[in-house]
């Protein structure tokens, strides 16, 4: 054993038999995956696709029928999705918030992460052994090196989709002011709450997407049929933004109580142009503040220097005068 092993650590150091085992494992993990990609299809489930298929009354209506499901991502829903249902719903909430509606939102974002951590970790084995050698390290930086770029690679998905979040309840809290004066109009124009909310997602669609989505969203579950209270309490979830969540709050009140909607909108609507008003007072008076330690640090340094410099110099050259050979 000793002297298969002889050859593999001078040839890449006394990691190397760990390294060629990590290597042999990352391949057969890609081999039985591009084995279970390429299964054949299950004949029971092809024969229930086709009756479905003829029972539809061809594939343009299947798929309509279909959810937005993929196949490949379909066998792998145990590996790919949490087993706990609150964990599940977080992630598909969290998924919603960063706008990705789609019902494989939540299998894409883990095999994301499994792809990119296995590529980081492939990534960081060759650079460690193939591109500048082991001689010289010590086991804490070759394990750094070889583990470090799979976890940038592992945690890369979650980075992006936090900062996705925060994007868009920025653009939405930003739309927000102007969607609620347009669904005022349009309101008192007399137009139906449901009309309303189609009209301002069509007008949103050129400056603020994301609410447009969000509006566009409500328009169509309201036509089909769901009601009207569960579609708003579900925006305000998706959104995760306080106004929004404040605003279904008083639709929902207008509707149990039966008072015009057009006057809590109205009113709710001065409020948030206040509130944006407000908000833009705060980023200016912030302002200032943020700049005083850059303005302290580009400005005093050569003021001193303006000021001390003269000084120093005229000391030094007195120093250099009166020195020993003087």
């Amino acid at each position: 054993m000793d002297a298969l092993l002889a050859p593999i650590t001078a040839a890449l150091g006394p990691l190397g038999p760990i390294v060629i085992a990590g290597v042999i494992g990352v391949m057969m993990i890609a081999v039985v995956a591009i084995m279970m990609f390429n299964q054949p299809e299950d004949p029971l489930a092809k024969l229930k696709k086709d009756q479905k298929r003829t029972a539809g009354g061809g594939p343009g209506k299947e798929r309509l029928r279909q959810g937005a499901r993929n196949e490949q991502l379909e066998r792998f829903a145990n590996f790919l999705e949490p087993q706990d249902v609150a964990e599940l719903s977080k992630r598909q909430l969290m998924l919603r918030q960063a706008g990705y509606q789609s019902q494989d939102a939540v299998r894409a974002f883990h095999a994301a992460q499994f792809i990119l951590g296995v590529l980081g970790l492939a990534l960081g084995v060759v650079y460690v052994n193939f591109i500048v050698g082991t001689d010289g390290m010590d086991t804490q930086k070759i394990i750094m090196y070889t583990v470090g770029p799979g976890g940038v690679g592992y945690y890369l998905p979650q980075y992006w989709i936090t900062k996705r979040v925060e994007k868009r309840k920025d653009e939405i809290t930003s739309g927000f002011p102007d969607a609620l004066d347009m669904l005022l109009v349009c309101v008192e124009a007399g137009q139906s709450l449901d009309q309303a909310i189609t009209r301002v997602a069509s007008e949103l669609r050129a400056s603020y997407p994301a609410l447009a989505d969000e509006f566009m969203v409500v328009s169509l579950e309201m036509k089909a049929g769901k009601d009207k209270v569960t579609v708003l309490n579900d925006m305000g979830e998706r959104c995760g933004v306080q106004d929004v969540q404040s605003f279904v709050t008083v639709l929902v009140q207008s509707a149990s109580f039966g008072t015009s909607i057009a006057e809590a909108l109205r009113v709710y609507a001065g409020e948030m142009r206040d509130k944006r008003v407000m908000r833009a007072e705060e980023a200016a008076n912030k302002l200032p503040t943020k700049m005083t330690l850059a303005t302290m640090m580009l400005t005093v340094p050569p003021l001193l220097i303006i000021l001390v410099g003269p000084s120093v110099h005229g000391i030094t050259q007195l120093g250099n005068m009166g020195g020993p050979g003087q």
